[in-house]
């Protein structure tokens, strides 16, 4: 679970991103992102019942989503308020296969320090 600092909750927040944010897409993930003027980066996740009728998946992929967040957190960079949108095609998705596209989108934005 990513730490509470690093989470976006106010629906107000989700709604600036969504309206004034850029938008990175792949095939099966959507990133949306906008500066916050923080010294950290708050994340979102969104996987809404068009990625799948039943909780238990959607939740599986938000758990997966944010473990992966998790693990490359010092990796990127701070100062952004993000979000990933899931899209139906990633319920065939493998772990594995997640990370790399949430990598490639990351690297696509150039939010990773290197």
């Amino acid at each position: 679970m990513l730490p509470r600092i690093n989470r976006l909750g106010r629906q107000k927040d989700f709604k600036n991103i969504f309206t004034h944010g850029r938008v990175v897409q792949s095939n099966y993930l959507a990133l949306r992102f906008r500066r916050n003027n923080l010294p950290f980066t708050r994340f979102g996740l969104v996987i809404g019942t068009v990625v799948d009728k039943k909780a238990t998946v959607r939740n599986r992929l938000r758990r997966q989503a944010s473990e992966i967040i998790r693990h490359n957190l010092k990796n990127i960079m701070p100062g952004f308020d993000i979000v990933l949108v899931g899209k139906p095609a990633l319920t065939r998705k493998s772990f594995k296969e997640i990370e790399k596209e949430v990598s490639a989108l990351f690297q696509k934005t150039e939010l990773f320090k290197f």
